[in-house]
């Protein structure tokens, strides 16, 4: 029984020799958008799984010494040109298979069953009709809801498989055979609109394939600090600090590991929210007694995004002042400066800046897809295979206090990025800003902060004509923006009471001159992004 869970990106980011101790699970990846999260829904039921592209091969596979193997769906429909295959060896491998979605049909096909073209595709809730529970379905009821995704359908099953279930318009929704250890269905279990989804990979995971629970995302620290130690040597390390819970987790991690070979830096960019630059410092120097330069950085990068008002350009731009910042920070350090940069990336940041196989950039973000081509340091990124409710686990378990374990995720470009089809000027700034702090106020005063994802303003570059005190306004319009997930892969609007809204939307009106006006965005993720830009 493993000891600890590894996980295999190293902590520089860079691909790392698999733990073959670890009980775990290989998902392949075949350009889903949920395939992300099904690693994630292995991970909750204590069984550590890895994501990988779906042509590394059986030989890859098979090196990470799996207990069982999940195909995730994609795009592609099985039959077009150039559209991602399955590799026979990896049926022979000796572990069980699920195929979800594209990778149930993936399995049909290479198998003998038979997929087309339905005349009606299958998108959103549906009904599942169990005829047959076999194994991968037993104990669960005979008619339940399910959510599907697609347009090809499974018609009849590979021979010698049994099918399972059927829905609305998929005639054979679920098979398996038990003798060959392949299992497959055709809706997405990992999505939370599938109530009995996790009872499906749990089933899959503990009666099929015999994994164990044998790990916990605090189960990393222990991991992490060996591969930091070892990484670094006695070298000098600056980290890049925010005052997140990612960057902070990523600091006190580091910290324990190599003690005041760490200098952080913070840079005060002037795009944080109200305050929170001096929280973050006295908070890390007072409290946690950690080696930390402060940068006031705030002209420079307001020169640097003068006239800047596409959101990629945005982040690019302050990514690349960030490292400037750092370079320059690490010259003065003793010993020749530093030659290693911490960073709190997460899984997600990765996968969301084009980071996986197949999977198309939604968004630069700033410590990703925004670094430097001439990047001078090599990144030491302890957090960088967890998914954010896993850094959170983390950081309660080094000691962080409750507010900022919980603290609600921020951008790393800051206000900039709500700034929206405009340029970031100072005045635009402080306006968004003191709107963000009556947001957050009330809803703290309302005890719903623990309960959203995400709260926050957006301020488009959009004036509205009002009336107050009879005479005529011409102000700025802001956006309330609330969401509640699990995980931010997927996100629905937020519910706030309505005399929580007036009471916000009244004190920004009547405290800020330059505003007049306040909306509330209804819109979920997907079709839309949490973030604006």
């Amino acid at each position: 029984m493993p000891t600890s869970a590894t996980a295999t990106v190293a902590a520089g980011g860079t691909a790392a020799e698999p733990n073959v101790d670890a009980e775990q699970v290989v998902v392949l990846d075949y350009g889903g958008q949920y395939s992300q999260l099904i690693a994630r829904r292995v991970r909750e039921c204590g069984v550590f799984s890895e994501l990988l592209p779906h042509h590394v091969g059986a030989a890859e596979v098979a090196r990470r010494r799996p207990k069982g193997l999940i195909l995730s769906g994609g795009p592609a429909s099985v039959y077009a040109d150039g559209a991602p295959r399955l590799e026979p060896e990896l049926l022979q491998l000796g572990i069980p298979v699920l195929g979800i979605c594209y990778g149930m049909q993936l399995l049909t096909t290479e198998l003998g069953g038979e997929v087309q073209g339905a005349e009606v595709g299958e998108f959103g809730r549906s009904k599942l009709t169990v005829k047959e529970p076999g194994r991968l379905l037993a104990g669960l009821p005979l008619e339940q809801t399910c959510w599907m995704s697609h347009r090809d359908t499974v018609f009849a099953p590979p021979p010698g498989f049994t099918a399972l279930a059927s829905s609305t318009e998929s005639p054979v929704a679920a098979l398996e055979s038990v003798e060959r250890g392949i299992y497959g269905i055709q809706f997405h279990p990992e999505v939370v609109h599938t109530p009995y989804g996790q009872d499906i990979i749990t089933r899959f995971l503990e009666e099929i394939c015999g994994c164990a629970r044998t790990w916990s995302a605090s189960s990393v620290i222990d991991d992490q600090l060996a591969r930091i130690r070892e990484q670094v040597g006695g070298g000098r390390v600056i980290c890049a600090l925010s005052g997140g819970v990612d960057s902070s987790v990523a600091a006190l991690l580091v910290h324990r590991a190599i003690g005041d070979q760490l200098t952080c830096v913070f840079v005060d960019h002037g795009l944080m929210r109200k305050n929170e630059g001096e929280q973050v410092i006295t908070a890390f120097r007072d409290h946690y007694k950690v080696p930390l330069v402060a940068v006031d950085a705030e002209e420079r990068f307001l020169n640097r995004l003068r006239g800047v008002t596409e959101p990629e350009q945005k982040r690019k731009a302050i990514g690349d002042e960030f490292i400037r910042v750092f370079e320059e920070e690490s010259a003065k350090l003793a010993e020749g400066g530093a030659r290693f940069l911490v960073q709190g990336t997460l899984y997600s940041d990765v996968i969301e800046s084009g980071g996986g196989t197949g999977a198309a950039t939604i968004k630069s973000h700033h410590n990703v897809g925004g670094l430097p081509d001439d990047l001078q340091f090599e990144l030491v990124e302890p957090l960088r295979a967890l998914f954010k409710d896993e850094v959170r686990a983390v950081g309660a378990e080094l000691g962080l206090p409750e507010r900022l374990v919980w603290r609600q995720p921020f951008p790393g470009p800051g206000l900039a990025i709500r700034v929206v089809g405009g340029e970031a000027t100072r005045a635009r700034l402080d306006t968004l800003r003191d709107a963000d702090a009556i947001l957050q106020d009330e809803i703290r005063r309302a005890g719903l902060y623990r309960e959203l994802w995400q709260s926050f303003c957006v301020l488009p570059d959009v004036r509205t004509v009002g009336v107050q005190g009879d005479e005529r306004t011409y102000g700025y319009v802001v956006v309330i923006r609330a969401v509640t997930s699990d995980d931010a892969m997927t996100a629905d609007w937020a519910r706030l009471p309505y005399d929580l809204l007036e009471q916000i939307a009244s004190r920004m009106i009547n405290e800020i001159r330059e505003v007049n006006r306040v909306v509330l965005d209804i819109t979920s993720k997907p079709p839309g992004t949490i973030e604006w830009e």
